[in-house]
């Protein structure tokens, strides 16, 4: 029997969770300590099934577990949604970061992302997803509105795909400044970010400990302008150079380079980096780059169930975001198995199609090469 008869498409879909390091994690982390019903795997089977079916309470992935396919794999006759409410509050969140970490790590590694590369590229941004206030009053935000938010770094696997790589959940109070410690700090590698991420302190130490950066300046930045670079006949920059920023105590010690250019609708930007190994082209490209994550947040809002959540406890919220990132490493990692090119949501589609068929029937579809108007739509998808 060939054995992608032995699985399920949905079964195979999970598998690269499945790993001896998982069982270990849980083992150590004493999780499952005196649980006899929903394990820790039962759990994520559950809450990764109600994603890709966009359930939209307990009550509904419940009533998923009536379905006999489902009983096999879950080992599970009955639920309910009681049980899944305090299961949902009592996972770890961090057990599920590590998930998503080491599943990232796997999908980048495949990839062959490697700081070596001189242009190596990682985009830093935030999104806000907001909740109810009465219901959420430990996420505050306004004063009518609670909220959290996802800090995320995105890798570049080419020039159409993005892969999330790590990321930090915070209430959406608080600054995006906070979370750089934690999202940037490898060397030889360019971060970009825009300007809720200046911080001139923080700049000096990146330029003392050879990390990049390139982001947009401030509108009431003091700078001092030393040199002025040459830039090539027919570049897009209209100003290439180096400057001093700051002033008095907030003023930094190492020189940055400054270069003016227009964005794809024709709006001035000014950029600040460290990098002067680069020619001013490459610099406004490299942040021009940063539409990625923004196609990137609106895909998984349209796509992953994050806008609305299962529990209102601080813990269920995350535990949510950290399974929307899951699912998505799930689909890239399915994607890269099948060495295909059609787009996240079409395979996803297919998978909830033939979710209990065997994976023959859902990787033979994913073989079928995809139509010129689909291929067309890939560009404009984070997959």
């Amino acid at each position: 029997m060939d054995k992608d008869t032995l699985f399920s498409s949905f079964g195979k879909w999970l598998s690269p969770i499945c790993s001896k390091m998982f069982h270990t994690q849980i083992a150590k982390s004493g999780q499952d300590k005196y649980v006899k019903k929903l394990t820790t795997l039962a759990y994520l089977k559950l809450f990764l099934h109600a994603q890709l079916q966009q359930r939209e309470g307990l009550r509904e992935i419940a009533d998923d577990v009536l379905s006999k396919e489902f009983q096999r794999e879950l080992g599970l006759e009955t639920i309910s949604a009681a049980q899944l409410s305090r299961k949902h509050s009592r996972v770890n969140p961090d057990l599920l970061q590590q998930i998503f970490e080491r599943l990232a790590k796997q999908i980048l590694s495949r990839h062959g992302c490697s700081i070596a590369n001189r242009k190596a590229l990682r985009i830093i941004d935030s999104t806000t997803v907001a909740l109810c206030l009465q219901r959420y009053k430990w996420a505050d935000f306004r004063k009518t509105k609670a909220g959290i938010k996802l800090h995320l770094r995105l890798a570049f696997a080419d020039a159409h795909e993005v892969l999330p790589e790590k990321a930090t959940i915070t209430t959406a109070r608080k600054n995006d400044r906070t979370q750089m410690d934690d999202l940037i700090h490898e060397e030889g590698i360019t971060y970009v970010f825009d300007r809720g991420y200046v911080d001139y302190r923080i700049f000096d130490r990146y330029c003392s400990d050879g990390i990049y950066f390139a982001t947009r300046l401030k509108e009431n930045a003091m700078i001092e302008p030393l040199q002025s670079l040459e830039i090539p006949e027919d570049s897009k920059v209209t100003m290439d150079e180096r400057v001093l920023v700051g002033s008095g105590q907030k003023r930094m010690k190492h020189k940055l380079r400054m270069v003016e250019t227009t964005d794809s609708q024709s709006n001035l930007l000014i950029l600040l980096t460290n990098r002067f190994d680069l020619s001013c082209d490459e610099i406004s490209e490299m942040y021009r780059s940063r539409w990625a994550i923004e196609t990137f947040f609106k895909w998984m809002k349209q796509h992953l169930k994050i806008k609305h959540f299962y529990g209102t406890s601080q813990q269920a919220a995350h535990n949510q975001v950290w399974l929307t990132l899951i699912a998505f490493c799930l689909l890239m990692l399915a994607k890269l198995d099948a060495n295909v090119e059609h787009s996240l949501l079409q395979i996803q589609r297919w998978l909830k199609a033939l979710m209990w068929k065997p994976y023959a029937l859902w990787i033979g579809r994913m073989k079928r090469k995809p139509s010129r108007k689909s291929a067309g739509r890939r560009r404009l998808e984070p997959t």
